[in-house]
């Protein structure tokens, strides 16, 4: 990474551009939900369903991308020693394991309602991705270790999870890379294949 030295005497943030590329998936999914209630007529509604499916798996998709991206960038910026954590929102809040763990949890728990609704609505199996599931676990791990960051001041407090498989320098050095890359394109599922050589 070129302007690794000027980034590390500063710090580093806490964010890496991921924020920036997405839409909350809580409102998000409460408005479809509203929308299809506020419709009577069945055939309409599955009508409704049908238009709003490609939306929700793209939006679950860009969560799963970026849990594995946090993920990435967690163990990549561990290994640079006494840096600042910038901008972490996080920092100083008081640390509620439910809270922290709610919009994972919520995702689980709709990839199950997911499952009964595009049956209801559209007659299909709907069957998510293992390695998604994968992801959404190992972040809920990454969480609780970290106590949801309110402590984390810098590099040196993050927690990697022993669970979790320590890259070389040279697949960090691919991370740090793909993690520039995608903070430009906003394509965040290339993240996805990097992430299940760490979880």
């Amino acid at each position: 990474m070129e302007n690794e030295t000027d980034m590390v005497q500063d710090g580093v943030q806490f964010d890496p551009g991921f924020i920036k590329h997405m839409s909350a998936i809580v409102p998000n999914i409460q408005y479809v939900y509203d929308s299809l209630n506020r419709i009577k007529n069945f055939n309409q509604k599955k009508q409704q369903f049908k238009m709003y499916y490609p939306k929700i798996i793209t939006l679950l998709e860009t969560y799963m991308s970026f849990y594995a991206g946090c993920i990435l960038w967690g163990v990549y910026i561990k290994t640079i020693e006494h840096a600042p954590l910038l901008n972490n929102l996080c920092y100083g809040g008081e640390y509620s394991e439910e809270e922290t763990l709610s919009e994972v949890e919520f995702i689980r728990n709709y990839l199950e309602q997911m499952k009964k609704d595009v049956k209801y609505y559209m007659g299909k199996d709907f069957s998510f991705n293992p390695e998604h599931l994968k992801i959404l676990d190992a972040y809920k791990t990454f969480l609780i270790a970290n106590k949801g960051f309110v402590a984390t001041k810098t590099t040196d407090d993050i927690v990697i999870p022993e669970s979790f498989n320590i890259p070389s320098e040279d697949e960090l050095e691919i991370i740090c890379d793909k993690i520039n890359e995608v903070d430009s394109t906003g394509n965040l599922k290339e993240l996805l294949p990097l992430v299940m050589k760490v979880i």
